[in-house]
């Protein structure tokens, strides 16, 4: 069978690649040094034409496989890593027959759990990769998405705001389904539950966790959270007839959780004045698709939420509150966000995405603010966020180990991981984190 790359790889120089070789022969010149998480394949990330990819070795079946389960996520726009192609048919020059290839496109600014953890990092940083970790789960099973082997191990996190957001890096044990019955997302909770016990054990193995947390207590908690979320998400809710804006409560509430409701089925209950409610809930990015619209700018969900709050701020500062929304969302686009961003100097911005920079300039301003006893104001927070807090966030280099080798043993340093005077802790500026499937 001769060499095949199916998909759609948008640079020619992928099939120029040593397909002939396992990657492990691969030449040092064909990688560049991410941090990655653990996995039973090899993986190795290749820079083309100022893109990042990662190269997976699987068996031919499941290249395919997972190939098209990642192209069906991306379709129901579930948060996983973004499919390239496949390649099969590769030999060695003497004809021996090699593992077939996935390629997916390396997630910016996303890293493994290993290297959000490692170290003493407070135990709030793993409280947040939790939230994560059970929205990402629940969002997948909305879908109709079995996942087979949910871990921390099979996530990426990308920062957002003060939280994290959570992407789906390994399909191969996947399964899409119209809908899951209740006995596949208890069996995936299940899957999640024994998984994460065993990597905190691992962790702490390793003296990597911080003493204050339990492995035990972490496995139970992810379930919990999940739990808790689904039925939020799902569960029937009864009301007496004349309790008609608990119906708008729980809208807000789902809203806040970041997912939209489509509609609401409501019957009555049989002998009784009182209505059954249930949600019917369609997609989450709620503040995502608000902010987008307004703007154009397209972040992640804290992110959207922290620069709405922020655009109402700024309505109320400019006296208009009577004005058109679209019209206070340009303004505050060209008069707030854009010249802070642009405020940064050009070799700088890499460190962070535009929409975490800004955030964590309006954090900035509050903590200055409080030490001068007044508003310092955006301009001047600005220039003390750059030269306090972003000429100090380490570059890629810093953060990123030399080799694959070092990067798959380290992940990244602690200083690069943590917050600077006392702001809240957060992920470095890596300009680009890990995108393994």
């Amino acid at each position: 069978m001769p060499l095949q790359m199916t998909g759609a790889p948008s640079d020619p120089d992928l099939i120029r690649l040593p397909w002939d070789l396992p990657l492990e022969e691969w030449p040092e010149r064909h990688f560049v040094a991410l941090p990655r998480g653990i996995s039973r394949h090899v993986v190795r990330f290749v820079r083309l034409s100022g893109h990042v990819y990662a190269i997976k070795e699987i068996s031919a079946r499941y290249a395919k496989r997972e190939y098209t389960l990642l192209r069906d996520l991306a379709r129901l726009d579930a948060p996983a890593v973004e499919p390239v192609a496949y390649v099969t048919g590769r030999t060695r020059a003497n004809g021996e027959p090699i593992d077939a290839a996935l390629i997916t496109r390396h997630l910016q600014f996303a890293l493994p759990y290993r290297a959000v953890l490692s170290g003493s990092l407070r135990p709030d940083t793993l409280t947040r990769l939790l939230d994560a970790l059970a929205v990402l789960l629940v969002r997948l099973h909305l879908t109709g998405f079995f996942w087979g082997d949910c871990s921390l191990s099979n996530t990426l996190f990308r920062r957002d705001a003060g939280a994290f957001a959570a992407y789906l890096v390994d399909a191969e044990t996947g399964e899409l389904y119209p809908t899951l019955t209740r006995g596949q997302r208890e069996h995936d909770i299940e899957v999640a539950h024994v998984n994460i016990y065993g990597e905190m054990l691992d962790l702490e193995a390793g003296g990597m966790l911080h003493p204050s947390i339990d492995p035990e207590a972490v496995a139970h908690e992810i379930v919990e959270r999940y739990r808790r979320l689904w039925d939020e998400l799902t569960e029937d809710e009864i009301i007496e007839e004349v309790e008609w804006h608990r119906i708008d409560e729980r809208i807000r509430r789902l809203n806040q959780l970041g997912f939209d409701v489509a509609e609401m089925m409501i019957r009555r209950k049989a002998g009784t004045a009182r209505l059954i409610v249930r949600p019917k809930v369609v997609d989450a990015g709620h503040h995502q698709r608000r902010l987008l619209r307004l703007t154009g700018l397209d972040v992640e969900e804290n992110q959207a939420r922290r620069l709405l709050n922020d655009l109402d701020s700024f309505r109320v500062a400019k006296g208009l509150r009577h004005e058109d929304e679209a019209i206070v969302a340009h303004r505050w686009l060209v008069e707030a966000f854009e010249p802070t961003v642009n405020a940064v100097p050009p070799e700088l911005r890499g460190k962070l995405e535009p929409a975490q920079l800004y955030h964590e300039v309006l954090d900035h301003r509050w903590f200055e603010s409080e030490k001068a006893g007044r508003d310092i104001g955006l301009e001047a927070a600005v220039r003390s966020y750059v030269e306090k807090v972003l000429v100090h966030k380490p570059d890629e280099q810093a953060v990123l180990p030399g080799t694959p080798e070092e990067a798959a043993l380290t992940g990244a340093d602690d200083e690069a991981l943590s917050g600077t005077d006392g702001e809240e802790e957060a992920l470095s500026g890596a300009g680009e984190g890990t995108g393994a499937a």
